[in-house]
């Protein structure tokens, strides 16, 4: 997938995929930790030939700006490069797409969008609700121990670990040794391998989590709400909007699920059983499915 450099309004520089016929539908595809576009790979081989689809490398990944300091990794900073993004591109209206991380943005991007009328649909891909989330952090067990490895990116001593041995050094510590996903292809393998070993992008990724405003607490701490604990004051999403949940991610598990259908109007949610949490390459053809009639369904002037 050949990338061409893009100079946003902000001065921060993306490498981006841009494919597809100039005057069709958009599709922008937000990767997540630890990825890159290329986690896209089978969207937008699928997708390509009827939509335009746009994948950045986002800030602080691979080839694209790595501004130093965690001030600059913050939700409103990484939300608005998405927008310039569709602005450099001349992009005026679009569906947006993200997994993990890349999700997250999607949510602040969908709901920033739809006030703004450049957002028409919104795809998540296990990325949870900025909403459930926070309150699953204090009271759900599961997800807050799933969540542990947040308090070691956090952690500036972690940097030591990237010095000598790259962004692997940190995942083997936070997760330890896994064996190889046998649904990655050897080739993309060496590739993401070849990509932690970026030193400055593997700062700049662990960045994201330290510029995050989720708390998460240690595993002895009360399974409760904070006194005076209130969720974030975030309008309802009133767009056509998929939820794509791998079943057995144990990141995110599936009681991120619960209670989303009373903070978006109209929602999809597709069930992929048996795949981790990178279901967009381990599952690509339920998740293109899934794609397929969600956008048939809600494409504009139906």
């Amino acid at each position: 997938m050949e990338q061409t450099r893009v100079t946003l309004g902000n001065g921060i520089e993306l490498n981006v995929v841009d494919t597809g016929p100039r005057d069709a539908p958009v599709l922008i595809f937000l990767h997540g930790f630890p990825d890159s576009h290329r986690t896209w790979r089978h969207q937008i081989a699928h997708f390509s030939g009827r939509f335009r689809c746009i994948a950045p490398d986002q800030r602080g990944y691979r080839g694209s700006s790595k501004p130093k300091g965690v001030e600059n990794y913050t939700p409103d900073k990484l939300i608005g490069d998405i927008f310039l993004l569709a602005a450099a591109l001349d992009v005026k209206e679009f569906t947006i797409v993200g997994h993990d991380w890349g999700g997250a943005i999607a949510w602040g991007v969908a709901l920033m969008g739809q006030a703004m009328g450049r957002v028409n649909r919104a795809v998540i891909l296990n990325a949870p609700h900025p909403v459930i989330f926070p309150k699953l952090l204090y009271t759900n067990r599961q997800q807050r121990a799933a969540s542990q490895y947040f308090r070691l990116f956090r952690d500036p001593a972690s940097d030591a670990l990237v010095e000598q041995f790259g962004l692997g050094g940190v995942l083997v510590k936070a997760f330890g040794e896994t064996p190889e996903n046998p649904k990655m292809e050897p080739e993309e393998r060496t590739a993401l391998m070849e990509d932690w070993q970026n030193r400055e992008a593997a700062i700049a990724m662990l960045n994201w989590y330290r510029a995050s405003p989720m708390e998460v607490l240690d595993l002895d701490a009360p399974y409760e709400l904070p006194a005076g604990w209130a969720p974030p004051a975030i309008p309802k999403l009133t767009i056509p909007t998929l939820v794509v949940w791998a079943m057995d991610d144990i990141a995110l598990p599936p009681a991120n699920l619960e209670g989303m259908d009373e903070l978006i109007d109209t929602l999809t949610i597709a069930k992929v059983p048996g795949s981790g949490h990178f279901v967009q390459w381990e599952a690509p053809e339920a998740v293109n499915a899934a794609l397929d009639e969600f956008l048939t369904r809600t494409a504009l002037g139906k």
